[in-house]
């Protein structure tokens, strides 16, 4: 039997920011994070609030989310913390 895992917020953003590093739309943000759209609204928002990632037009109506270097480095510092705490080895906590 598998037990579920919740995801922190700071797993959440850092997944998210990954997806968008090269530019991503909010549905394949959606799915690849596993999501639902309430979330993807919060967490989109929040992210673009605070400059981590750009809300990019490209067609109309066509739009892409990409992680600006303000984002990239969060997304370092999340990685650096998560591998100096081992984070994989007290998911079971």
């Amino acid at each position: 039997m598998r037990v579920s895992k919740r995801r922190s917020n700071i797993e959440i953003i850092a997944e998210m920011l990954r997806i968008g590093e090269n530019g991503a739309g909010k549905t394949e943000i959606m799915y690849s994070a596993n999501m639902s759209y309430t979330q993807i609204q919060k967490y989109l928002g929040y992210l673009m609030t605070h400059g981590f990632i750009d809300r990019i037009e490209v067609g109309n109506p066509v739009v892409t989310y990409q992680v600006t270097e303000k984002g990239l480095g969060l997304l370092r510092n999340i990685e650096s913390i998560m591998a100096a705490l081992d984070f994989e080895d007290i998911s079971g906590l």
